[in-house]
């Protein structure tokens, strides 16, 4: 009888546990959480800075009144090529959204963290902000030309 009570005993214990708390290994989420002030999963805790031209070789950039709609094409097929492992348009994924890019930074800032992120992810205040936002996970050199980091420049304007 001690035997038949400790048994019910037993599996009374181990079976009160709910199915939610078991493990299912290593699981990544690749979306951010809500921010709950805003309800907006957009929302960057990294400062807007227009002045901050960043570190590199790009010193000016001038944009057209009208999108040079040529460059803009041949943006978008590089940044589908090389950047949407990590960027999408509308929504941050292991990187920032890029649309309205340019009302959070200036276009030579995109341009040298598109020619130069290592650097820029060590010295430039801001891209070490978006680093530690984005849990530190770096942005890997694509070795883009001046052209291709100016054609996905144009690009992001028409998003």
């Amino acid at each position: 009888m001690k035997k038949i009570i400790t048994v019910f005993l037993f599996l009374f214990l181990f079976s009160c546990g709910s199915k939610d708390e078991k493990k299912k290994g290593f699981e990544y989420n690749r979306t951010q959480k809500i921010d709950k002030k805003s309800n907006d999963r957009n929302v960057s805790k990294t400062p807007v800075d227009l002045n901050n031209k960043g570190i590199g070789p790009i010193k000016k950039v001038d944009f057209e009144t009208t999108i040079n709609n040529d460059l803009a094409e041949k943006g978008k097929a590089t940044f589908n090529q090389k950047c949407t492992a990590c960027h999408m348009a509308n929504r941050k994924l292991i990187g920032p959204a890029m649309k309205g890019i340019y009302e959070r930074r200036s276009p030579e800032w995109v341009m040298n963290m598109l020619l130069n992120p290592a650097e820029m992810l060590k010295k430039d205040p801001v891209a070490i902000a978006l680093l530690k936002e984005y849990n530190n996970i770096m942005m890997l050199n694509q070795n883009l030309t001046n052209e291709e980091a100016r054609s996905i420049t144009e690009y992001l304007r028409t998003l």
